[in-house]
């Protein structure tokens, strides 16, 4: 077993968010992965079309065990493009993690804010792409 930064990876030990996004930061750094520290937002293109295709074939195939296991490939491509623009100092996950939280609380005030729950799925759909809007709106003016 290899030891990076004082720490030992075991596959079948259990794991979390925090060790998973070790692990990219490891594949990426000059003691890990060729391939890995060799790609580029736009060289991963080709493989996040190919792990979202192979996502929605599980799940027209209902098969969890794959879709788990699709799902988590999609969550690497989402984790590694983190860990380029971290590299950049762009962004990284956490702040992926905080424009998405404020994105889902803004696009439904009807479960964060003082909004009328709307009566249908459908409703809902339309709140939501009219909150879009409205977002869209302010960022041209800007």
């Amino acid at each position: 077993m290899k030891e990076h930064n004082g720490k030992v990876y075991i596959e079948n030990a259990p794991h979390n968010m925090e060790e998973l996004l070790e692990i990219i930061t490891v594949l990426r750094s000059p003691e890990g992965c060729s391939w890995d520290r060799a790609q580029t937002h736009e060289s991963l293109k080709e493989c996040l079309t190919e792990e979202s295709e192979e996502v929605l074939q599980a799940i027209d195939k209902q098969d969890d065990e794959n879709l788990c296991e699709e799902l988590g490939d999609l969550l690497m491509q989402v984790l590694v493009h983190c860990e380029i623009a971290k590299e950049r100092g762009a962004f990284d996950f956490s702040d992926v993690v905080q424009m998405l939280s404020e994105k889902l609380i803004r696009r439904h005030p009807h479960v964060f804010g003082d909004v009328k729950q709307p009566e249908t799925p459908e409703e809902a759909l339309e709140l939501w792409k009219e909150v879009k809007r409205i977002e869209k709106e302010r960022k041209a003016a800007k």
